[in-house]
């Protein structure tokens, strides 16, 4: 057993120590890795204005999990709010145990003042993702963090080698807590544009060390609430390696869309002058744009940066549908495992079911709520999972959602696709809002397929990408315009597909898929954890 200090080039709130790794295998078996995490209420002040946060182990953002893959991963959460609390894994594929996945579909959250171990693994995946509180609105003030999973040794990655690696976690930041934003939602009332940006916790103040001549690797998430971001660096190109765990095409780029739960990797080569340079996100889609910015360091700088900042895209959504368009999968290049990623053939697979789903803002009970073909999701007391594998009735009904859009009066009620293990299914996110949205898959990542203006329409599928559209777990869908993915249902257990724009997720905007069928085996599903939670009817 062996325990390793890892370093890095960021902010000292984002250093951790990396506990019992253990690299003595027992029949073959993956390494583990230990964690305990204390979760507290703290102060911070990331624009300006203190306000209490969420801290893990004191820190904000909360300690990265540096992985490799197929690592068992054990993180014992400790409690110490006064409310319930749970942590979900953002894009991580929880192979046949949703046991793990910390959404209130699948899990009875933490009690205060208590714990609950998680337990999972990194099982054939690669990338940069991150874990979130997915209890009420607790991710508004923290409890983030970055979950970087790298390629074992043996498997080769297919662009340069890099000297080191940079994580940006970057999104929109609220000054009022979340109980204020809650009391806010709950009263019929939608969210205001966000106070600011930060970049790891700060404002302005991320500083990223590198040397002239050599290449880095930037991991960036935007971990937001509600909006999209431009990044760029100055004076620099980054060329896109990584997307959610998939190797893509290598395009070189001035500036990146990132729409909310979205993570890509960029290379970076430093051939300017030895100085600093401005990293710089903004706002997509807003009025005003709201702008944070870091520092690249060269490394003996002993000139800081200097203005104007770089430019980003004006408002027009038409360039960020066109750059969408752009990132596509490497066919040519191993992923977690040495076969191509090419040699699955997703566009010649039969599709045995489609799902139309439309978002909408509707009053209900005189109050805002948001539905996805006209149900707004309410959190039931009993988690899905358990429900049913327990058969306990009264919890949830099958299929009590349409397939396509309907006329129906908007209502709220517990919304759940009932769908067969192995099936291939077509998604198509049809926005009728003049917003941009963000969807997530738990569970399963998807490959994007097509982007399109107006209303879907079957002749749509006509300008698909069939061949090498990206593998992703969070999708992005342009203001009035819709957004179509294929999904292979290779993962049983029940999964939430969800808004990333978290106000809109608290009101509603959200559902599950029940992926299974009548057998029951330890090859398709784990059993329930001895350790599971359990609540309200499954407490008999």
């Amino acid at each position: 057993m062996k325990c390793a200090a890892i370093k890095y080039s960021t902010p000292p709130s984002l250093l951790f120590v990396r506990i019992f790794r253990v690299t003595k295998r027992v029949e073959k078996e993956d390494p583990y890795l230990y964690y305990t995490w204390f979760v507290t209420y703290g102060t911070r002040a990331p624009l300006g204005v203190y306000q209490r946060v969420i801290l893990i182990n004191n820190q904000f953002p909360g300690p990265p999990i540096e992985g490799v893959t197929n690592d068992n991963i054990i993180v014992n959460v400790i409690n110490q709010l006064d409310e319930p609390f749970l942590i979900t894994w953002h894009g991580i594929k929880q192979r046949k145990t949703s046991w793990q996945d910390g959404v209130l579909g699948t899990n009875c959250p933490i009690p205060p003042h208590s714990n609950w171990t998680y337990k999972f693994q990194l099982k054939d995946q690669i990338g940069t993702y991150m874990y979130y509180p997915s209890t009420s609105m607790h991710r508004a003030i923290g409890g983030f963090g970055a979950l970087n999973i790298n390629q074992r040794s043996v498997i080769s990655i297919p662009y340069p080698a890099f000297a080191g690696d940079f994580t940006l976690l970057v999104g929109d930041w609220y000054k009022a807590g979340d109980k204020a934003l809650r009391k806010k939602l709950n009263s019929g009332f939608s969210l205001p544009l966000p106070d600011g940006l930060l970049i790891n916790g700060l404002h302005k103040s991320s500083v990223f060390t590198g040397q002239k001549g050599k290449t880095y690797k930037f991991r960036i998430t935007n971990v937001g609430m509600s909006t999209s971001i431009n990044f760029r660096i100055q004076g620099h190109q980054m060329i896109l390696v990584e997307v959610e765990g998939s190797h893509s095409l290598q395009e070189e780029y001035e500036s990146l869309d990132i729409h909310p739960g979205q993570s890509v990797s960029v290379l970076v080569t430093l051939r300017g002058a030895i100085k600093d340079y401005y990293i710089v996100a903004s706002t997509r889609f807003t009025k005003p744009i709201l702008t944070t910015t870091g520092i690249l360091r060269y490394q003996g700088s002993k000139t800081p940066a200097s203005l104007p900042l770089p430019i980003g895209p004006t408002y027009h959504v038409h360039w960020s549908m066109k750059q969408a368009r752009t990132i596509r999968l490497n066919l040519t290049a191993n992923a977690a495992r040495p076969n191509p990623q090419g040699s699955f053939h997703y566009g010649s697979i039969k599709i045995v079911r489609t799902l139309v789903l439309a978002n909408a803002k509707a009053k209900i009970n005189g109050k805002l709520r948001y539905t996805i073909n006209g149900i707004s999701y309410v959190d039931p007391t009993t988690p899905l999972k358990l429900a049913d594998w327990f058969n306990i009735p009264g919890v949830f009904t099958l299929n009590n959602i349409k397939d396509f859009p309907t006329s129906r009066p908007p209502a709220m009620a517990v919304s759940v696709f009932g769908l067969t293990l192995h099936d291939f299914i077509e998604i198509v996110f049809q926005n009728t809002e003049p917003t941009i949205q963000s969807w997530h898959l738990d569970g399963t990542s998807f490959y994007v397929v097509g982007y399109g203006s107006g209303k879907w329409t079957t002749d749509s599928k006509r300008r698909y990408n069939l061949a090498d559209g990206i593998a992703r777990h969070t999708v992005q869908v342009y203001p009035n315009s819709w957004t179509a993915i294929l999904v292979s249902l290779d993962n049983k257990g029940m999964w939430n597909l969800r808004s990333q724009i978290w106000s809109d997720r608290f009101l509603g905007k959200q559902t599950y898929l029940r992926v299974g069928n009548n057998e029951k085996s330890l090859y398709t599903e784990t059993d329930i954890p001895p350790n599971a939670l359990r609540c309200a009817k499954a407490l008999h």
